[in-house]
């Protein structure tokens, strides 16, 4: 009995090892930045996108009212400087876990669309007709002196860019979505002045010929809340991990893996004594 279960463990691992080996990861750059440019000359854990300017990233036109999307490290998600005028304080109940290595970035954008705008990325080197994967993780809050329930997500788009929100009416629709694919992050359920916990999200992306120019494409992240509604309460929603996976299995993980391996070795060995005898 337990050879038979060492063995579906080691095939299981290996499986796993070999799709990972096939799969096709999109060649996106993670949210990396050195330093905060702030007037003080000081570091800090928050500040706004366009001081910070992650390197490879770009963000696209306001949406109608502002421009609130921040950058931050892991540890920060609650931050509130009130020497920068208090940059989006979140809840922060029951807390963010760390699933990332230390000191990872993460961008946080007000889900009204009213708000916020998109950031991008331009990756090149694709081949259409070819499945590439994106893994990254998600977070939700809500900002500090509001309450009601929220949902959060991302909108996220692969192909020729140029995406946009129309906030005409209520709620606010995505426009420029064109020779575009669309892959929704699931929809997270927040409840009043509380944070839903960083969790992982994969996706997968076969781009068209009229989706590349060159073998070149856009990735666009646009944070929605509440379906589009232009009510402010507001939905707060987070990115970290751009295809950097969460923290490595505990070393116990790995060693019962290992033994799997072995047993599983043993197994086949005794197999091939029994048939020889």
């Amino acid at each position: 009995m337990l050879t038979r279960t060492l063995k579906s463990a080691a095939l299981a691992g290996l499986s796993l090892l070999t799709l990972s080996a096939q799969a096709d990861i999109l060649p996106v750059s993670n949210i990396a930045f050195n330093v905060f440019d702030n007037p003080s000359g000081l570091t800090q854990p928050k500040d706004f996108f366009t001081l910070v300017k992650p390197t490879g990233w770009s963000i696209g036109a306001a949406a109608q009212k502002d421009n609130l999307i921040y950058v931050g490290q892991q540890g920060s998600e609650g931050f509130n400087d009130q020497s920068h005028g208090n940059i989006y304080d979140v809840y922060t109940n029951p807390g963010f876990s760390v699933t990332v290595p230390p000191g990872t970035n993460f961008y946080q954008a007000d889900g009204n669309p009213q708000f916020e705008s998109t950031i991008f990325q331009t990756i090149s080197g694709l081949t259409a007709g070819t499945t590439y994967t994106l893994e990254f993780q998600q977070a939700a809050g809500q900002q500090v002196g509001f309450s009601g329930d929220t949902t959060e997500q991302w909108k996220v788009f692969l192909g020729v860019g140029g995406i946009g929100v129309n906030c005409a009416g209520n709620p606010c629709t995505v426009t420029g979505t064109a020779n575009n694919i669309e892959v929704d992050s699931p929809l997270m359920n927040t409840p009043s002045q509380k944070n839903t916990d960083w969790n992982v999200v994969s996706m997968s992306f076969t781009p068209t010929a009229a989706q590349l120019t060159g073998g070149t494409a856009i990735l666009t992240f646009l944070a929605w809340g509440d379906g589009g509604s232009t009510s402010n309460l507001p939905p707060t929603v987070f990115l970290q991990g751009v295809n950097t996976p969460p923290e490595v299995p505990e070393p116990a993980s790995l060693a019962l893996f290992a033994l799997a391996l072995v047993g599983f070795g043993a197994s086949m060995r005794r197999g091939k004594s029994k048939h020889a005898a």
